[in-house]
């Protein structure tokens, strides 16, 4: 063992593979040719014909498939996997007349795989081989062949894909941003397939409607939430607490009390917002004014609070809190009267954090 594996450190090994696997990157990248044209071709016209992609592989490279798989179909092209020691006992049902075949085995000998191309040539299928041996069994059957030799892999017996497996994934996550360039995939479309999740509340921020989702509900409470109006989540009716600019601070305590709010929104006159006045305001300024009880709420209000207005999305009071040093926030409706309050405490229990 001792032999095997030098006395160095865990992080110079962790350099090692890291060097040999941007190395096999960059080795990758210069095999580019136009064979990922035509693969990106290949891919739009069968999507364009309704067909589908299938991604099939052996071993890791059949692990990477699934990733691939998974990343076309969230960008809007239609993948399945098909694994290929249940595909000769009924899965090639999956198969379809016009769809395309990306097969991944970085060998590209892997018997499993070579025993089904005879069953797939029965159908009209186009084949993409992602391979580490152009002239493999695999290449020599297939119509684009993509390149992924690398190096070495950074196993130190040159032997557990490490390497070419990352080389795979690189490839198949070109191909599926080349083909969503070329198919002309946009940030609404992205909102039809991500309506929860990180890149659910991402594009929610980044202000899509759900109508723009184009009649597809968001499924889950987190996508619902992300996509629900600071009108629905918000503090309204008796738990929004709302005062006068020349109350007392003595009865605007009540005030919050009663709405069993830490904080109440100031208006003017005409009802509009002014202010905000905390239980933190009342800590800090008790200490310098021993008559602050009796101070107008004009005299010691927070003045130009955070706001929001209550149509925005429920995402955007997130990013606010994110922002700024606020436990509550206020929302105003379209006249700048505030309509309702939104407590950082309940975002958790809402799931829209």
């Amino acid at each position: 063992m001792s032999k095997a594996f030098p006395s160095v450190s865990h992080l110079a090994h962790a350099r090692r593979v890291f060097d040999i696997e941007l190395a096999a990157l960059r080795a990758v990248r210069a095999q580019l040719d136009g064979g990922f044209d035509e693969a990106v071709e290949m891919i739009c016209h069968t999507l364009r014909e309704r067909g589908k992609i299938i991604v099939m592989g052996i071993g890791k490279s059949g692990n990477i498939g699934h990733k691939i798989s998974a990343t076309l179909t969230s960008t809007g092209s239609t993948s399945v996997v098909l694994n290929s020691v249940d595909a000769l006992h009924g899965d090639l049902g999956i198969v379809n007349d016009g769809d395309l075949l990306l097969a991944l085995s970085y060998s590209g000998e892997s018997s499993e795989l070579l025993s089904l191309l005879p069953a797939l040539k029965r159908f009209s299928i186009k084949m993409v081989a992602m391979t580490g041996g152009p002239r493999s069994s695999l290449a020599r059957f297939s119509d684009v062949v993509l390149k992924v030799r690398v190096p070495k892999e950074a196993c130190p017996f040159n032997l557990a894909p490490t390497a070419s497996t990352t080389a795979m994934l690189v490839m198949g996550d070109a191909l599926a941003m080349a083909v969503l360039q070329a198919r002309g995939f946009r940030q609404q479309d992205f909102a039809k397939f991500h309506p929860s999740g990180a890149i659910g509340r991402i594009l929610a921020a980044r202000g899509f409607k759900q109508r723009e989702f184009t009649g597809l509900e968001p499924s889950g409470a987190i996508g619902r939430a992300m996509l629900s109006r600071a009108a629905d989540i918000m503090r309204s009716g008796p738990l929004n607490a709302v005062a006068r600019q020349d109350l007392l601070v003595r009865d605007a305590l009540l005030v919050m009390t009663q709405a069993q709010s830490g904080s109440l929104s100031v208006v003017d006159e005409r009802g509009k917002l002014v202010g905000v006045f905390t239980d933190g305001d009342l800590r800090r300024q008790m200490t310098t004014d021993n008559n602050l009880l009796e101070q107008p709420l004009k005299r010691v209000m927070t003045r130009r609070p955070v706001r929001i207005h209550e149509q925005a999305l429920a995402a955007q009071a997130v990013k606010i809190f994110n922002e700024s040093s606020i436990d509550d926030l206020i929302v105003v409706n379209s006249k700048d009267e505030p309509v309702g309050l939104i407590d950082s405490q309940d975002l958790p229990k809402l799931k829209v954090m």
